[in-house]
């Protein structure tokens, strides 16, 4: 278990602390949503969890394997249900991997990221629109 503080700091600012490393972060509400948008959103966040998740766990699949991913990287775009009530609709991830798209182990990785709790946690009505381009 995990524990995570978190306190109001007023004008729909929060900041939140990791209890495990003292690491601190501020969320704010979008401009869309009364917000001044100068910080992650709560929903940037999951968004922002998802994309991190599913790079970290096939990183531990790459290196349980001895494959080296290089510069690989993620990009999440974050889409809200324009009808209330407010809520993600859908996130797009796309990961740029610089190895082959003929590499031996590339099931094995896509499947790793696929396989990531936050990913596997989110609600069945949040599309998850999940590519992997393949560039090394």
């Amino acid at each position: 278990m995990v524990e995570i503080s978190i306190r109001y700091l007023g004008d729909l600012r929060c900041e939140a602390r990791h209890a495990p490393s003292g690491s601190v972060i501020t969320t704010d509400a979008p401009v869309d949503n009364e917000g001044r948008g100068e910080s992650f959103s709560p929903t940037d966040l999951a968004a922002t969890s998802l994309g991190t998740c599913m790079l970290t766990i096939m990183g531990i699949a790459a290196r349980r394997h001895g494959i080296d991913l290089g510069e690989t990287a993620v990009k999440v775009l974050k889409e809200m249900s324009p009808q209330p009530p407010r809520r993600i609709s859908k996130l797009t991830v796309v990961f740029t991997i610089s190895l082959p798209s003929t590499h031996p182990q590339r099931t094995l990785l896509e499947n790793a990221a696929r396989s990531c709790p936050v990913h596997l946690s989110l609600h069945p009505d949040v599309v998850q629109d999940v590519g992997f381009d393949w560039v090394g």
